[in-house]
């Protein structure tokens, strides 16, 4: 058994299971349905410190946090230590309740801006960012990273302790280097030693996809908690049989399928919702394809539903066809 909070600073979270910030996945239909469904903390989408794009309309979706229960944690994303802690400071007076630093994104697009886990190879300028963004705002600060640059360029506890150093109130960190990217086996051992080595909560990511993988990780690393990512793609549910199985030993095991559609069902009212017809329906169609992935449902539904062009046409075909008119 786990302890089932995590304290970041002053703010203490109510679980040890968090849901991980993910490019075009984690938004707040997203995040809503992710502690609906029991992650304790869901991280926002990354959101650029470049103040020339602070008011776009990306930026502001992305920062809207209406209807979320807190606390609201924001991942900012940039090299400049100034333009960082500006942004920080714009985001805690817009509700931020936590502060995250993305230091982990592996994406070439990414990396070739020297943001992301480009920033690894600098650890100077890691220290100057985490530094600005701590001095600047009154919230906890937390730091999401991989093991390093490269295999052969591991730096994941240097990094830590710098964080560490710098006030940085948590660590997650993935388990594979940016060159890996997410192939090759999982550096628990790396994790491991991390949480060994500061005091700080570390939470371990990377390739937790069951209560039981969650459980042994956990238990191998030492860590504080876990933090899921792609696994709950398409079954947010995920976050609630991890935590009852880390707090009760038991796994629920999977919804019945009627609460499946329910909630597939929910997921695509809320993106109507927020990014507006048109692209709301294009933006379902990832979603629909993750969870009749996770649901084990055919290619032809997928197909199907990606004809479908209006909102209320989509709602009445996962309604009528995903598990059938009768439920």
């Amino acid at each position: 058994m786990t302890d089932s909070s995590i304290q970041l600073g002053r703010v203490k979270l109510q679980g040890s299971v968090l849901a991980a910030p993910m490019a075009g996945v984690s938004d707040r239909p997203y995040r809503r349905l992710a502690r609906i469904h029991g992650a304790a903390l869901a991280v926002s989408e990354m959101i650029s410190a470049n103040p020339a794009l602070r008011h776009s309309s990306e930026s502001l979706r992305r920062t809207d946090h209406s209807g979320e229960t807190g606390p609201i944690s924001i991942q900012l994303l940039g090299a400049d230590p100034l333009q960082m802690a500006e942004a920080a400071k714009f985001n805690v007076d817009r509700g931020a309740n936590i502060i995250d630093i993305n230091m982990g994104c592996p994406s070439k697009k990414v990396c070739n801006r020297r943001v992301g886990s480009a920033l690894l190879r600098h650890e100077i300028l890691v220290g100057q960012i985490l530094d600005a963004v701590v001095s600047a705002v009154d919230v906890p600060v937390t730091l999401k990273i991989r093991t390093g640059w490269a295999p052969d360029q591991r730096n994941g506890v240097r990094i830590a302790k710098i964080a560490e150093s710098a006030g940085v109130s948590a660590l997650s960190v993935h388990g594979r280097t940016r060159q890996c990217r997410f192939h090759g086996p999982v550096e628990y051992q790396t994790i491991k030693q991390i949480k060994r080595e500061v005091g700080i909560p570390v939470i371990a990511n990377g390739d937790i996809d069951s209560p039981q993988k969650a459980k042994r990780v956990l238990e191998y690393t030492q860590a504080d908690g876990i933090m899921i990512g792609r696994a709950a793609q398409g079954q947010p549910w995920l976050f609630g049989r991890i935590a009852n199985y880390l707090n009760c030993g038991i796994d629920p095991g999977d919804p019945h399928p009627i609460s499946k559609r329910d909630t597939l069902l929910t997921h695509l009212s809320e993106l109507y919702l927020l990014y507006g017809n048109v692209n709301g329906v294009r933006i379902a169609r990832k979603h629909v394809s993750w969870y009749t992935s996770a649901i084990g449902n055919v290619q032809v539904f997928r197909r199907r539903f990606n004809l479908i062009d209006k909102p209320d046409e989509q709602i009445e075909f996962v309604r009528r066809h995903l598990i059938g008119p009768e439920g």
